[in-house]
């Protein structure tokens, strides 16, 4: 894993924000890793039409993280062992299909259908096994009659008219619903004692963290979530990491045969373990890598503007680098702000992001060429853009001091601020020259 990196300038540019929106698709879209193999496996053709309920054992299977971005965030399913109808079966809630109609323009929109399926539980968790991925099941404490509710309700949602939901990467996700449905079949318990139980840890602390092996895809999430996932979570809305859920039912206590509070998990144990390392437990400190790059691409900015009227390598130099920034960041908050105004990523609303990838620098895309061959007509409106995109990146600085701007996007107004001054700085350099 690695923990640092490539260059802060390289990181925020349109093929990093397509990039790490890809891997979260990615993320989402395989949540459980599932291939076609294990989707071809066979189902049990005849089952008695009732097993008594005494004899079902019910299993939380979490599924550890892998290399690729969309492992890194594990993966669970529900097993129900049915010894009466000799079943093993494993409830995923994370399938999907690109060749669903419109898959991809619903993906955009942020309206994707996933659905939910049962598969044979060996065969799953073989695959696990070939991808170096641990696998834990924990057995649940559950009333028979629970039981019987929670293997009913699988089955009934497993059919083709039910199967389908309307998928949300934090909010109802392959994970969640594993947890819903258990939390149906113990009457609420699950949400009644977690519900209010606030954690420290936000939306984006846990995904920064469990990005935190692929820079690029870390800087493309910091720029493309907003203030939604940055308020603290409850252990309830925690559990959309399978992980978190493994960990919090481990605390939860249910009514047992006798009336007393008995632990929620049964036993333990452990199906397989990974050689690979664990993810981080607390985001990366990456500011001063972010602060140091934008210094860097501000200063050498700056540097060949004022060399730029004695030599033209320093000439075509400055302009390369500034027309290559305005670039990157125009398309980039082109991006946000589509994804803010025209989508139903609610994840990536009200982004004080867009403050720093500024649309408005796009026009600087045909203006700057045109300034520093030394077009004295467009030089009042390339100076008033520049200078106005550094002061707006300035005031989204200013504002963090106001408690509605709670934004976790430090890094981005470290690498972006000084870059927009430096562009600035440069244009006036050359005017006055």
């Amino acid at each position: 894993m690695k923990a640092g990196g490539r260059s802060g300038g390289r990181a925020v540019g349109f093929r990093t924000v397509k990039r790490a929106w890809l891997g979260w698709l990615l993320y989402v879209s395989i949540c459980s890793s599932l291939t076609t193999e294990a989707i071809g496996q066979s189902r049990p053709a005849d089952r008695p039409t009732v097993s008594p309920p005494e004899s079902l054992t019910v299993y939380l299977m979490t599924m550890g993280p892998g290399k690729r971005v969309w492992e890194r965030f594990g993966h669970n399913a529900i097993w129900i062992h049915d010894p009466v109808r000799g079943t093993d079966q494993a409830y995923n809630y994370g399938l999907f299909d690109f060749g669903q109609h419109n898959f991809l323009l619903r993906f955009i929109q942020g309206r994707m259908w996933y659905w939910m399926q049962g598969f044979p539980a060996r065969s799953y968790l073989e695959q696990y096994r070939r991808a170096n991925r641990s696998v834990w099941v924990q057995e649940l404490e559950m009333a028979p009659r629970a039981r019987r509710e929670l293997q009913e309700f699988l089955e009934w949602n497993e059919r083709p008219e039910n199967r389908f939901y309307h998928y949300d990467y934090y909010r109802d996700n392959c994970s969640t619903r594993i947890r819903d449905a258990l939390d149906r079949a113990l009457g609420g318990r699950i949400h009644q004692t977690t519900q209010s139980a606030l954690t420290n840890r936000t939306y984006r602390f846990h995904t920064l963290r469990l990005t935190a092996n692929d820079p690029p895809v870390y800087t493309g999430l910091l720029l493309a979530l907003g203030q939604p996932v940055d308020r603290p979570i409850s252990v309830w809305e925690e559990m959309f990491l399978p992980l978190a859920m493994r960990e919090h039912l481990r605390e939860l206590t249910v009514t047992g045969s006798d009336g007393a509070p008995v632990p929620l998990v049964r036993s333990e144990r452990t199906l397989f373990e990974s050689s690979e390392p664990t993810p981080p437990s607390t985001p990366p400190f990456w500011l001063p890598f972010y602060l140091g790059s934008g210094l860097l691409l501000g200063g050498t900015a700056y540097g060949l503007a004022t060399g730029a009227r004695r030599r033209r390598p320093a000439r075509l130099g400055f302009r390369l680098l500034t027309w290559t920034w305005v670039l990157v960041t125009g398309v980039a908050g082109a991006v946000l702000a589509g994804l803010w105004g025209l989508t139903d990523h609610a994840a990536a609303y009200y982004n004080e992001n867009v403050l720093q990838m500024n649309i408005l620098v796009l026009p600087l895309m045909w203006l700057l060429p045109r300034f520093v061959r030394g077009n004295r007509s467009s030089a009042r409106l390339t100076l008033g853009l520049a200078t106005a995109v550094a002061a707006i990146s300035l005031v989204g600085l200013i504002l963090k001091l106001l408690p509605q701007f709670y934004q976790t996007n430090g890094q981005v107004i470290a690498l972006a601020l000084p870059v927009h001054a430096g562009v600035a700085a440069g244009l006036w350099r050359l005017a006055r020259s």
